[in-house]
């Protein structure tokens, strides 16, 4: 069926073309949405908050608006700082549960297969090929008979020692050598 390297649909122009479309595409898609996200988080912002209309109060009206604005946002911060402690509870509470439960799981050991071999499969595994190549070399190998090296006789060195004192004896090393 196949005979021989499969031609690409689209050349490496045409392919390289549609891949930079491809990626200004997402570029100004990703734009948008960020510029939605923007609209949105500010309508909504608008909506809990309405602008504050300052123009025309009197300095007591302000202080008033202060205060009440102060007093929101204490509630506000109330609220937060509760919330954030009932969050880190509740994180250390499902840490130690999970502790916990990891603690009377124990370590579980996956379960071992068991596998069946004959004692051809055993044999076969403890010979192994190179073993048998080695064998098989070392075999092949001639052997070569070691020349008897001729050995003095190994006497006692005390008289060796005596006999060799003084000129005499070197006398005697230097006759030999020759």
């Amino acid at each position: 069926m196949s005979e021989g390297p499969k031609k690409p649909k689209y050349s490496a122009t045409r392919r390289l073309h549609l891949k930079s479309k491809l990626l200004k595409k997402a570029a100004s898609m990703l734009v948008a949405e960020s510029e939605e996200k923007k609209h949105e988080k500010e309508r909504a912002v608008n909506e809990c908050f309405p602008p504050l209309k300052l123009s025309g109060l009197s300095v007591q009206e302000l202080q008033d608006l202060c205060r009440e604005l102060h007093h929101k946002i204490d509630v506000v911060d109330e609220t937060r700082y509760d919330m954030e402690l009932k969050v880190a509870r509740n994180e250390k509470e499902i840490q130690t549960l999970t502790q916990k439960i990891s603690d009377l799981k124990g370590v579980k050991r996956p379960n071992l297969k068991r596998v069946k071999k004959t004692t051809e499969d055993m044999l076969g595994a403890c010979t192994d090929t190179s073993k048998l190549m080695k064998a098989d070399f070392k075999a092949n190998l001639k052997t070569v008979k070691k020349e008897e090296e001729k050995r003095e006789e190994v006497t006692d060195w005390r008289k060796n020692v005596e006999a060799m004192s003084g000129m005499e004896g070197r006398k005697k090393l230097f006759d030999a050598g020759q």
